[in-house]
């Protein structure tokens, strides 16, 4: 209250000095012009005499008084002829002859009275106009101050002040509809419309309004986008605020933030408070690199008794996002704070689908083109990379000169977010040729195997980051969906893993294998050890023996604790090499005895360079069985 006392005293203030300061221009302004020379004020005659005639006028004696004015360049003459009333005549003098001791001489030898004004007056107005813009800037100067000392004065009392931007209803511009991917929990979050559109309806039998409702899942998946939907379709206000906006380097600055931010919540009640990245504020207590924050903890603190629960049905609801649900503290999480967790993860194929519809709205799109294909070619994918690939679809077509969005701009366009950016093809050379047979490999071994996912294409075309060729396969979308993974598929995706080292050494020997499959071991290793150590597929049995998520970071222990004895870690070592080598083994039979085939699909790859997943099968098929799986239409060429 004292700091909105003194502000508008200090406004006054400024009021008060600027009023001075316009009253003082003003009477020196005044005073100036009234100090102006004659001459400035005279108006300009209409008889005015050449400088010839004022000559002839002087030799014939005829002239009484002559003043001349060097700052004009002027000289007003009377004549002995004028009568008292008669106004003097101007005469314009050539340039130095106001200072001409000769015409001064020649004056005075036919007794004129000769009068010369001080030089300088003239500029009385450029004087005049100079010292008062410098005042005025002055003025303007010290009007800056006042304002800026009188905004520092009220920030510094509004330091501990909610940053939350605040939008009511018709801001949002969110409803369900614009959410598209997400079905599961925009229909758990139906009820939480309901609590803020009729909270009579569950109070009247005693139910309570849930006081918060955390969103988990992956970044890009529409957790945002969500909770502006609550709001739109509650037509409730929305204050929105990121975690990392509570917590400032001043201790207790934080915690006054959030008392602030429900202070107005409930003001406004009913209504939405979400907290975006719940977790930089959130986090376990008292462990971590270091210790604890002491003003982490204490905004922690401070969140904690604001969504206690300690009044009743407030009628504010906060919805946080986070994607570490596993770092929150315990607190946190309890029912009466966090009543709900709605996991928003990945579009499954019908989710993709939608969203490509929504994002496709607003972008010209060839005939050809079907949403269908590119959802099935898009696993993974979350709501934001599939906004972010049909935005680099459009780029690729406006720099290709072309009119809408063709399939060939999607798929160019899927490789870039994938693998990297094209780059100019190879030479003909010993490098192109290794490429070349050791995608074959690959791509041999994910025709081959029962149990590997369908083929796509198969390229050498080099992309950014080091990708000299790569092979691409449709993962099944069952399999995607479900997490679920058969030991068959791991053994047989561990094998065509394998296949470009295997294809190098068959066809140009143990000790010309290049390095190229340094990503491809490593991918085998990690799938290899999580068999044996996670999934139970191996001959030590169905244990688990590490767990996911041991990564160190604040709010966990810094080292993981040692689940194993040594000698057992030996035998994980073992089995984790025995897996590989096995894998490695049957794809070097299963490429030596197609021998004949690789170097001709090898020809034909290293002369378009690029080999679509159906061509590659129909070599395939002249030379050998596919399994009935991979015959199938790819999913691409629907």
């Amino acid at each position: 209250m004292a700091n909105r006392l003194r502000q508008p005293s200090l406004f006054r203030r400024t009021a008060q000095v600027t009023a001075s300061g316009l009253l003082t221009t003003t009477w020196f302004l005044m005073q100036s012009l009234a100090a102006l020379p004659p001459v400035l004020a005279q108006t300009e005659e209409d008889d005015q005499l050449t400088y010839g005639e004022f000559l002839e006028l002087v030799d014939s004696g005829q002239v009484e008084q002559v003043d001349i004015n060097p700052n004009t360049n002027t000289a007003d003459v009377v004549l002995k002829s004028d009568g008292e009333d008669d106004p003097p005549q101007e005469v314009v003098l050539f340039e130095g002859d106001a200072n001409n001791p000769e015409l001064i001489q020649r004056l005075r030898a036919q007794d004129v009275d000769v009068e010369i004004e001080p030089e300088g007056g003239g500029n009385a107005l450029a004087w005049i106009a100079t010292n008062t813009l410098l005042i005025m800037l002055l003025l303007f100067g010290l009007l800056l101050i006042l304002r800026r000392t009188a905004n520092n004065a009220g920030g510094a009392m509004s330091f501990g002040r909610s940053r939350a931007r605040f939008q009511m209803e018709a801001k949002t511009g969110v409803q369900f509809d614009d959410v598209a991917g997400i079905e599961e929990a925009k229909e758990e979050l139906q009820e939480v419309v309901s609590f803020l559109k009729n909270p009579e309806k569950f109070t009247a039998i005693g139910a309570k309004i849930p006081r918060g409702v955390l969103l988990v899942g992956p970044p890009g998946t529409g957790k945002t986008l969500l909770a502006k939907a609550i709001a739109g379709e509650a037509a409730v206000p929305f204050f929105s605020i990121s975690g990392s906006e509570f917590v400032e380097m001043f201790v207790g600055v934080g915690a006054s933030r959030v008392r602030d931010l429900f202070k107005k919540a409930k003001e406004n009640a009913p209504c939405i408070v979400f907290i975006d990245e719940i977790d930089a504020v959130g986090r376990q207590r008292g462990t971590g690199i270091g210790g604890g924050n002491d003003e982490r903890e204490q905004t922690l603190n401070q969140l904690l008794t604001e969504m206690d629960g300690f009044e009743g049905n407030s009628g504010v609801i906060v919805i946080a996002a986070t994607n570490r649900v596993d770092v929150l503290d315990m607190a946190l999480m309890r029912p009466g704070r966090f009543d709900r967790q709605v996991i928003v993860d990945l579009p499954t194929y019908g989710g993709r689908l939608e969203i490509l519809k929504v994002h496709a709205r607003n972008k010209k799109i060839a005939e050809e083109v079907s949403m269908e294909a590119i959802a099935r070619r898009t696993p993974g994918f979350s709501g934001a990379e599939l906004a972010n690939l049909l935005n680099e679809a459009a780029i690729l077509t406006a720099r290709r000169r072309k009119e809408a969005i063709t399939m060939q701009d999607v798929e160019d366009a899927i490789d870039r977010l994938t693998i990297g950016l094209s780059l100019t093809p190879l030479l003909d050379s010993n490098r192109k040729k290794m490429t070349a047979y050791h995608e074959v490999g690959h791509a041999l071994l994910t025709t081959l195997l029962e149990h590997a996912d369908a083929l796509n294409k198969v390229t050498i075309i080099p992309r950014s980051g080091g990708v000299e060729g790569f092979t691409q396969s449709l993962p099944d979308e069952d399999v995607i969906d479900s997490g679920l993974y058969t030991r068959n598929w791991l053994l047989d995706r561990i094998t065509v893993a394998l296949g470009g080292l295997a294809a190098e050494a068959e066809v140009f020997g143990d000790l010309e294998i290049s390095t190229g499959a340094g990503g491809d071991i490593k991918q085998v290793t990690n799938l290899a050890r999580q068999m044996v150590t996670l999934y139970g597929m191996s001959d030590l049995g169905p244990v688990a023996l590490e767990s996911m998520g041991n990564e160190v970071f604040l709010g966990r222990n810094m080292m993981p604790r040692s689940e194993y004895s040594e000698e057992l870690a030996s035998k994980i070592d073992k089995q984790v090499r025995e897996i590989a080598q096995q894998a490695y083994n049957r794809a070097r039979g299963m490429l030596r005895d197609n021998r004949e085939l690789i170097d001709y699909l090898v020809d034909r790859l290293l002369e378009i360079e690029t080999m679509d997943g159906d061509e590659f099968r129909q070599i395939v098929e002249k030379y050998t069985d596919i399994p009935k799986k991979q015959t199938q239409e790819s999913p691409a060429a629907v």
